[in-house]
């Protein structure tokens, strides 16, 4: 009974962070959503409701194997800001 009462309390406290999500870049401006990007090399933002994406600062921040393109998302300003960079596993496409 003791361990059902603490797993019970345990889940109780662990619900508020789960509830806390990630940043929003629609709650932001164009420039703090660059900013935060910046800052921290790479992160997960919300970009609309159960929308989200790893953002990169730049080519290096990106896995093994992927590559980093333009990343455009919705901010509070701005509906097509450029935030910064997304990493995808398709090869960039070279024109002639």
């Amino acid at each position: 009974m003791k361990s059902i009462l603490a797993a019970a309390a345990f889940l109780a406290l662990a619900a508020p962070a789960q509830a806390q999500g990630r940043p929003s870049t629609k709650a932001m401006t164009c420039g703090q959503a660059r900013n935060l990007i910046e800052q921290r090399g790479a992160i997960v933002l919300s970009t609309g409701p159960d929308l989200y994406d790893r953002y990169v600062s730049r080519e290096g921040l990106c896995y093994t194997g992927t590559y980093a393109r333009p990343a455009w998302a919705p901010t509070r300003d701005n509906p097509q800001c450029a935030i910064g960079y997304y990493c995808s596993a398709n090869p960039p496409m070279f024109r002639h």
